[in-house]
Protein backbone atom coordinates (compact mmCIF):
# COMPACT_ATOMS: atom_id res chain seq x y z
CA UNK A 1 0.00 0.00 0.00
CA UNK A 2 1.44 3.61 -0.64
CA UNK A 3 1.90 5.69 2.67
CA UNK A 4 1.60 9.36 1.65
CA UNK A 5 3.88 11.78 3.57
CA UNK A 6 1.95 14.12 6.30
CA UNK A 7 2.29 16.61 3.86
CA UNK A 8 -0.11 15.37 0.57
CA UNK A 9 -3.13 16.19 0.95
CA UNK A 10 -5.88 14.91 -1.41
CA UNK A 11 -7.87 17.32 -4.19
CA UNK A 12 -11.50 17.98 -3.39
CA UNK A 13 -11.75 16.88 -6.91
CA UNK A 14 -9.76 13.86 -5.77
CA UNK A 15 -12.25 13.15 -2.59
CA UNK A 16 -15.54 14.13 -4.48
CA UNK A 17 -14.55 11.36 -7.35
CA UNK A 18 -13.35 8.40 -4.90
CA UNK A 19 -14.82 9.13 -1.42
CA UNK A 20 -12.84 9.75 1.54
CA UNK A 21 -10.67 6.42 1.29
CA UNK A 22 -7.91 6.16 -1.02
CA UNK A 23 -5.89 3.01 -1.38
CA UNK A 24 -3.22 2.49 -4.34
CA UNK A 25 -1.74 -0.83 -4.41
CA UNK A 26 0.60 0.61 -7.19
CA UNK A 27 1.74 3.86 -8.55
CA UNK A 28 0.31 4.43 -12.10
CA UNK A 29 3.01 6.13 -14.62
CA UNK A 30 2.92 8.83 -16.69
CA UNK A 31 2.23 6.98 -20.02
CA UNK A 32 -0.96 5.28 -18.47
CA UNK A 33 -2.85 8.61 -17.83
CA UNK A 34 -4.86 10.18 -20.92
CA UNK A 35 -3.29 12.63 -22.84
CA UNK A 36 -5.26 15.52 -21.62
CA UNK A 37 -4.69 14.38 -17.65
CA UNK A 38 -0.58 14.23 -18.83
CA UNK A 39 -0.56 18.16 -18.99
CA UNK A 40 -0.52 17.87 -22.85
CA UNK A 41 -1.98 20.65 -25.45
CA UNK A 42 -5.77 20.88 -24.58
CA UNK A 43 -8.23 20.53 -27.53
CA UNK A 44 -10.54 23.64 -27.74
CA UNK A 45 -13.53 23.21 -25.52
CA UNK A 46 -16.98 24.04 -27.43
CA UNK A 47 -18.90 22.69 -24.73
CA UNK A 48 -19.41 21.78 -21.20
CA UNK A 49 -22.56 19.90 -19.66
CA UNK A 50 -23.22 18.19 -16.37
CA UNK A 51 -25.00 14.91 -16.64
CA UNK A 52 -27.06 13.46 -13.74
CA UNK A 53 -29.61 10.23 -14.26
CA UNK A 54 -31.99 7.93 -11.93
CA UNK A 55 -32.19 10.44 -8.86
CA UNK A 56 -35.25 8.46 -8.29
CA UNK A 57 -36.55 11.21 -5.63
CA UNK A 58 -39.64 10.17 -3.67
CA UNK A 59 -40.27 10.89 -0.01
CA UNK A 60 -40.05 6.81 1.28
CA UNK A 61 -38.27 4.46 2.71
CA UNK A 62 -35.37 2.25 1.22
CA UNK A 63 -35.94 -0.18 -0.49
CA UNK A 64 -33.08 -2.64 -1.30
CA UNK A 65 -30.29 -0.45 -2.39
CA UNK A 66 -32.11 2.11 -3.36
CA UNK A 67 -32.21 5.13 -0.83
CA UNK A 68 -34.42 7.38 -2.62
CA UNK A 69 -34.85 10.45 0.26
CA UNK A 70 -30.93 10.35 -0.08
CA UNK A 71 -31.33 11.91 -3.62
CA UNK A 72 -31.75 15.45 -2.81
CA UNK A 73 -28.87 15.56 -0.81
CA UNK A 74 -26.97 13.68 -3.44
CA UNK A 75 -28.33 16.46 -6.13
CA UNK A 76 -26.88 19.58 -4.01
CA UNK A 77 -23.66 18.16 -3.93
CA UNK A 78 -23.42 17.94 -8.07
CA UNK A 79 -25.29 21.02 -8.53
CA UNK A 80 -22.88 22.46 -6.45
CA UNK A 81 -19.66 20.73 -8.39
CA UNK A 82 -21.29 21.67 -12.00
CA UNK A 83 -21.61 25.19 -10.36
CA UNK A 84 -17.72 25.27 -9.31
CA UNK A 85 -17.10 23.58 -12.91
CA UNK A 86 -19.30 26.51 -14.64
CA UNK A 87 -20.97 24.50 -16.95
CA UNK A 88 -23.44 25.58 -19.63
CA UNK A 89 -26.04 23.47 -20.08
CA UNK A 90 -27.61 20.46 -17.42
CA UNK A 91 -29.38 17.09 -18.69
CA UNK A 92 -30.95 14.74 -16.36
CA UNK A 93 -31.54 11.66 -18.47
CA UNK A 94 -34.30 10.33 -16.62
CA UNK A 95 -36.27 8.63 -13.43
CA UNK A 96 -35.54 12.20 -11.87
CA UNK A 97 -38.54 10.80 -9.73
CA UNK A 98 -40.13 7.76 -8.13
CA UNK A 99 -43.62 6.65 -7.51
CA UNK A 100 -46.29 8.11 -5.33
CA UNK A 101 -49.60 6.78 -4.24
CA UNK A 102 -51.41 10.15 -5.36
CA UNK A 103 -50.43 13.01 -8.00
CA UNK A 104 -50.76 15.36 -5.69
CA UNK A 105 -47.97 13.56 -3.83
CA UNK A 106 -45.61 12.98 -6.47
CA UNK A 107 -45.77 16.56 -7.80
CA UNK A 108 -44.45 17.10 -4.77
CA UNK A 109 -41.54 14.99 -5.90
CA UNK A 110 -41.01 16.69 -8.37
CA UNK A 111 -40.76 19.80 -7.64
CA UNK A 112 -38.38 19.08 -4.09
CA UNK A 113 -35.81 17.74 -6.27
CA UNK A 114 -36.77 20.23 -9.31
CA UNK A 115 -35.93 23.17 -6.97
CA UNK A 116 -32.76 21.37 -5.94
CA UNK A 117 -31.67 20.91 -9.81
CA UNK A 118 -32.78 24.43 -10.59
CA UNK A 119 -30.00 25.85 -8.75
CA UNK A 120 -27.53 24.84 -11.89
CA UNK A 121 -28.76 27.97 -13.09
CA UNK A 122 -28.09 27.27 -16.73
CA UNK A 123 -30.22 25.47 -19.47
CA UNK A 124 -31.68 22.70 -18.28
CA UNK A 125 -33.08 19.59 -20.09
CA UNK A 126 -35.08 16.48 -18.91
CA UNK A 127 -35.23 12.89 -20.42
CA UNK A 128 -38.86 11.49 -19.43
CA UNK A 129 -38.33 8.42 -17.72
CA UNK A 130 -40.53 5.34 -16.73
CA UNK A 131 -40.72 6.22 -13.21
CA UNK A 132 -41.45 10.21 -14.40
CA UNK A 133 -44.62 9.63 -15.79
CA UNK A 134 -46.04 5.96 -13.26
CA UNK A 135 -48.30 8.19 -11.49
CA UNK A 136 -48.30 11.44 -13.78
CA UNK A 137 -49.42 12.27 -17.02
CA UNK A 138 -46.26 13.67 -19.35
CA UNK A 139 -48.12 17.15 -19.47
CA UNK A 140 -48.30 16.94 -15.24
CA UNK A 141 -44.46 16.36 -15.39
CA UNK A 142 -43.69 18.76 -17.70
CA UNK A 143 -45.74 21.39 -16.33
CA UNK A 144 -43.19 21.47 -13.60
CA UNK A 145 -40.06 21.88 -15.59
CA UNK A 146 -38.88 24.75 -17.97
CA UNK A 147 -39.78 22.17 -20.65
CA UNK A 148 -42.54 22.46 -23.23
CA UNK A 149 -41.70 18.93 -25.17
CA UNK A 150 -40.70 15.97 -24.36
CA UNK A 151 -39.08 15.19 -27.59
CA UNK A 152 -37.16 17.81 -29.12
CA UNK A 153 -33.66 19.09 -30.42
CA UNK A 154 -32.08 22.59 -29.74
CA UNK A 155 -28.47 24.02 -30.38
CA UNK A 156 -25.67 25.75 -29.07
CA UNK A 157 -23.18 26.82 -30.85
CA UNK A 158 -22.09 24.22 -33.38
CA UNK A 159 -23.25 21.61 -31.42
CA UNK A 160 -26.80 19.63 -31.75
CA UNK A 161 -28.24 18.34 -29.08
CA UNK A 162 -31.63 15.76 -29.46
CA UNK A 163 -33.61 14.93 -26.54
CA UNK A 164 -35.84 11.23 -26.58
CA UNK A 165 -38.87 10.02 -25.61
CA UNK A 166 -39.08 6.23 -25.30
CA UNK A 167 -42.29 6.23 -22.65
CA UNK A 168 -44.63 4.94 -25.56
CA UNK A 169 -46.06 1.07 -25.46
CA UNK A 170 -45.55 -0.74 -28.57
CA UNK A 171 -49.02 0.49 -29.65
CA UNK A 172 -47.59 3.98 -29.46
CA UNK A 173 -49.84 4.74 -26.36
CA UNK A 174 -47.90 7.21 -23.95
CA UNK A 175 -46.57 5.89 -20.79
CA UNK A 176 -48.88 7.25 -17.60
CA UNK A 177 -50.73 6.47 -14.70
CA UNK A 178 -49.70 2.62 -14.67
CA UNK A 179 -50.94 1.68 -17.98
CA UNK A 180 -47.93 0.36 -19.39
CA UNK A 181 -44.99 -2.64 -18.36
CA UNK A 182 -41.78 -0.76 -18.07
CA UNK A 183 -39.75 -3.02 -20.60
CA UNK A 184 -42.37 -2.77 -23.56
CA UNK A 185 -40.62 1.07 -23.97
CA UNK A 186 -40.25 2.26 -27.73
CA UNK A 187 -39.74 5.43 -30.13
CA UNK A 188 -42.86 5.76 -32.25
CA UNK A 189 -43.13 6.19 -35.48
CA UNK A 190 -44.11 10.06 -35.41
CA UNK A 191 -41.12 10.57 -33.15
CA UNK A 192 -38.97 8.35 -35.36
CA UNK A 193 -39.79 10.28 -38.50
CA UNK A 194 -39.08 13.64 -36.62
CA UNK A 195 -35.67 12.54 -35.34
CA UNK A 196 -34.55 11.34 -39.38
CA UNK A 197 -36.12 14.91 -40.65
CA UNK A 198 -34.05 16.25 -37.68
CA UNK A 199 -30.66 15.03 -37.58
CA UNK A 200 -30.82 15.49 -42.15
CA UNK A 201 -31.47 19.36 -41.79
CA UNK A 202 -28.32 19.66 -38.85
CA UNK A 203 -25.02 21.07 -40.31
CA UNK A 204 -23.58 20.44 -36.91
CA UNK A 205 -22.20 17.30 -34.71
CA UNK A 206 -24.86 16.05 -32.71
CA UNK A 207 -25.38 13.93 -29.27
CA UNK A 208 -28.75 12.63 -28.06
CA UNK A 209 -30.04 12.14 -24.36
CA UNK A 210 -32.31 9.11 -23.47
CA UNK A 211 -33.87 7.40 -21.02
CA UNK A 212 -33.75 3.56 -21.88
CA UNK A 213 -31.01 1.88 -23.75
CA UNK A 214 -30.35 2.28 -27.61
CA UNK A 215 -27.44 -0.63 -27.48
CA UNK A 216 -29.17 -3.83 -26.26
CA UNK A 217 -31.97 -5.67 -26.79
CA UNK A 218 -33.83 -7.40 -23.29
CA UNK A 219 -35.83 -5.61 -20.49
CA UNK A 220 -33.52 -2.84 -20.82
CA UNK A 221 -34.00 -1.56 -24.14
CA UNK A 222 -35.78 0.00 -26.27
CA UNK A 223 -37.75 -2.38 -28.39
CA UNK A 224 -37.07 -0.60 -32.15
CA UNK A 225 -33.66 0.18 -31.03
CA UNK A 226 -31.90 -0.83 -34.19
CA UNK A 227 -34.49 1.05 -36.25
CA UNK A 228 -33.71 4.23 -34.43
CA UNK A 229 -29.40 3.91 -34.41
CA UNK A 230 -29.86 3.45 -38.07
CA UNK A 231 -31.80 6.72 -38.31
CA UNK A 232 -28.75 7.81 -36.17
CA UNK A 233 -26.13 6.17 -38.26
CA UNK A 234 -27.58 7.43 -41.34
CA UNK A 235 -25.97 11.62 -41.52
CA UNK A 236 -22.69 10.80 -39.79
CA UNK A 237 -23.51 13.37 -37.22
CA UNK A 238 -24.20 11.56 -34.05
CA UNK A 239 -20.96 11.64 -32.12
CA UNK A 240 -23.10 9.81 -28.62
CA UNK A 241 -25.98 8.90 -27.24
CA UNK A 242 -26.03 8.97 -23.41
CA UNK A 243 -28.67 6.81 -21.71
CA UNK A 244 -29.49 5.51 -17.85
CA UNK A 245 -32.21 3.55 -16.97
CA UNK A 246 -29.93 0.21 -16.30
CA UNK A 247 -28.32 1.80 -13.16
CA UNK A 248 -24.67 0.83 -13.94
CA UNK A 249 -21.83 2.27 -16.17
CA UNK A 250 -21.22 1.22 -19.44
CA UNK A 251 -19.79 2.11 -23.28
CA UNK A 252 -20.24 0.67 -26.44
CA UNK A 253 -19.30 1.80 -29.87
CA UNK A 254 -21.83 0.48 -32.66
CA UNK A 255 -21.03 1.84 -35.98
CA UNK A 256 -18.97 4.69 -35.32
CA UNK A 257 -21.30 6.03 -32.29
CA UNK A 258 -20.65 6.11 -28.79
CA UNK A 259 -23.62 4.69 -25.87
CA UNK A 260 -22.14 5.80 -23.02
CA UNK A 261 -24.90 4.21 -19.91
CA UNK A 262 -24.03 6.14 -16.56
CA UNK A 263 -25.01 4.83 -12.97
CA UNK A 264 -27.93 5.73 -11.20
CA UNK A 265 -27.79 8.35 -8.69
CA UNK A 266 -30.49 6.79 -6.20
CA UNK A 267 -28.12 3.68 -5.54
CA UNK A 268 -26.70 2.70 -2.20
CA UNK A 269 -26.39 5.14 0.32
CA UNK A 270 -24.34 7.90 1.21
CA UNK A 271 -22.19 10.51 -1.05
CA UNK A 272 -19.68 8.33 -2.16
CA UNK A 273 -22.77 6.18 -3.36
CA UNK A 274 -23.75 9.39 -6.06
CA UNK A 275 -23.30 9.64 -9.25
CA UNK A 276 -22.62 12.57 -11.97
CA UNK A 277 -20.43 13.71 -14.35
CA UNK A 278 -18.97 16.67 -16.75
CA UNK A 279 -19.03 16.27 -20.26
CA UNK A 280 -16.61 18.28 -22.33
CA UNK A 281 -17.48 18.99 -25.96
CA UNK A 282 -13.88 19.58 -27.54
CA UNK A 283 -13.87 21.13 -31.50
CA UNK A 284 -12.36 18.25 -33.14
CA UNK A 285 -15.34 16.02 -31.67
CA UNK A 286 -13.60 14.65 -28.61
CA UNK A 287 -15.61 14.08 -26.11
CA UNK A 288 -14.57 14.14 -22.25
CA UNK A 289 -16.65 12.70 -19.48
CA UNK A 290 -15.06 13.48 -15.83
CA UNK A 291 -17.29 11.12 -13.81
CA UNK A 292 -17.42 11.95 -9.57
CA UNK A 293 -18.28 9.48 -7.20
CA UNK A 294 -19.67 6.08 -8.95
CA UNK A 295 -19.54 7.07 -12.51
CA UNK A 296 -16.49 6.19 -14.88
CA UNK A 297 -14.17 8.55 -16.72
CA UNK A 298 -13.88 8.20 -20.67
CA UNK A 299 -12.52 9.96 -23.48
CA UNK A 300 -14.73 8.87 -26.23
CA UNK A 301 -13.04 9.90 -30.02
CA UNK A 302 -14.89 11.22 -32.96
CA UNK A 303 -15.01 8.78 -36.03
CA UNK A 304 -13.70 10.54 -39.53
CA UNK A 305 -17.37 11.65 -40.18
CA UNK A 306 -18.18 13.57 -37.47
CA UNK A 307 -14.56 14.69 -36.85
CA UNK A 308 -14.74 16.61 -39.91
CA UNK A 309 -17.86 18.37 -39.14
Amino acid sequence: MTVWPATTRLSRRHLLKHGTLFMAGSSLAMSQLPRIARGEEKPQRIARLGIVTDSHFADRETSGTRHYRESLTKMKEAVSRFAEAKIQLAVELGDFIDAAPTVEEEIGYLKSIEKVFAGCQVPRHYVLGNHCVYTLTKQEFLAQVPQKKSYYSTDFGDLHLVVLDACFRADGVDYQRQNYDWTDSNIPREELEWLEADLQKTTGRSIVFVHQRLDVEGHYGIRNAAAVRRVLEKTGSVMAVFQGHNHLNEHRQLEGIHYVTLAAMVEGSGAQNSGYSLLDVHANGLLTLEGFRQHTDRQLEATPSTRKR
